[in-house]
């Protein structure tokens, strides 16, 4: 008789994505996996292959789900400048706001935990790290062009600095800080870059 599956693996995934992203892997033990999944020891490792696999699995559809839609819709929108601020503002919202506010970022979160030891998921983070660089370096090529750069403004090294200040509000949001805050920060660095 072939194994019949009695639950959803992609809603396991779902509460076990939550889990990671709120807690990190590290500190959640196999127990917190079970209970937060319904899973039984058994089927988590039938179906993911143990922890580390779920984990990994988890922060692919976090990214996947969550982080590159945002960075398409900036590389893909025109507008240049107004697009990085409304990147930022939709960043901020969600961190500052709603079901998931003070969670920060599950890539993030796993820059500062023992994930990152793991040579899989530093592979993730790396790769997720160019696609936001590259989206907001996108985005301002377009603003050069639109004469919304100041002359010694190199699009690239401006990239890898406003990518560094989304970590800082991902994790200055999980630390408290509210949404007033972050947006002047962000206001007062992006008015850096204008001419």
């Amino acid at each position: 008789m072939p194994d019949i599956k009695h639950f959803d693996p992609e809603l396991a995934l779902e509460r076990a994505e939550k889990l990671f992203w709120q807690r990190g892997a590290a500190e959640a033990s196999i127990q917190d996996v079970v209970a937060a999944t319904g899973l039984n020891r058994s089927s988590l490792y039938a179906t993911f292959g143990g922890k580390q696999q779920l984990y990994l699995a988890a922060i692919r559809r976090y990214l996947h789900r969550r982080a590159q839609p945002a960075f398409r819709h900036l590389a893909d929108d025109d507008r240049g400048l107004p697009a990085v601020r409304d990147f930022f503002a939709g960043l901020i919202e969600v961190r500052c706001s709603g079901e998931h506010a003070g969670w920060g970022c599950m890539v993030v979160n796993a820059h500062l935990g023992g994930e990152h030891q793991d040579p899989a998921v530093l592979a993730l983070l790396a790769e997720h790290h160019r696609q936001l660089r590259d989206a907001l370096h996108t985005a301002l090529r377009t603003a050069r062009r639109a004469g919304q750069l100041a002359p010694h403004v190199a699009p690239d090294t401006a990239a890898e600095t406003l990518a560094l200040l989304a970590y800082g509000v991902n994790l200055h949001s999980r630390t408290g800080a509210d949404a007033p805050t972050l947006l002047r920060t962000v206001t007062g660095t992006l008015a850096l870059l204008e001419p």
